[in-house]
């Protein structure tokens, strides 16, 4: 297994641990970041060469402006927990916990449908790689945003 720069996964999870706290502008901007980083360490990993590497950059851009819509909708949801934590009742909660069941289906859907387009159109070992790589990423990003904020309850003791 190729490992993965540590200095980018370093940035990345600066990088969302800061969406949290920012404004619509400033999310815009780690994005930006995140996004080239990011792709520095896909193209690291994954080895797609030709026709076939033109083929697979056009269907990552699509699948990072479709995945960047989605880390809004997460964004909007953070920071409404997070505004609205000191008031969480019963209500809110399952709310909140509907919207985050829901957020998790639609990346999987996310995920699922570009794996297929380039599992089709690079080969089974391309989509393998992009799922993979993509799939841990999205780990990351859960893991520090599940560190960064708090449990339901946890200040309630």
């Amino acid at each position: 297994m190729k490992r993965i720069n540590l200095t980018a996964i370093i940035a990345l999870i600066f990088s969302v641990s800061m969406f949290a706290q920012s404004n619509n502008e400033e999310v815009e901007l780690y994005q930006s970041v995140f996004g080239m980083g990011k792709k520095a360490v896909v193209t690291e990993f994954m080895s797609i060469e030709g026709e076939t590497s033109t083929d697979f950059w056009a269907l990552y851009d699509e699948y990072e402006t479709a995945r960047k819509q989605h880390g809004q909708k997460r964004i909007e949801l953070i920071n409404n927990y997070v505004n609205g934590y000191t008031t969480l009742d019963d209500e809110k909660t399952k709310v909140v916990i509907k919207e985050m069941i829901s957020l998790g289906k639609e990346y999987d859907k996310l995920i699922t449908k570009y794996y297929k387009k380039v599992s089709k159109t690079c080969g089974a070992k391309a989509g393998g790689q992009f799922y993979q790589i993509e799939a841990y990423f999205q780990s990351v990003v859960r893991l520090t945003l599940m560190e960064e904020i708090p449990f339901i309850g946890e200040f309630d003791k």
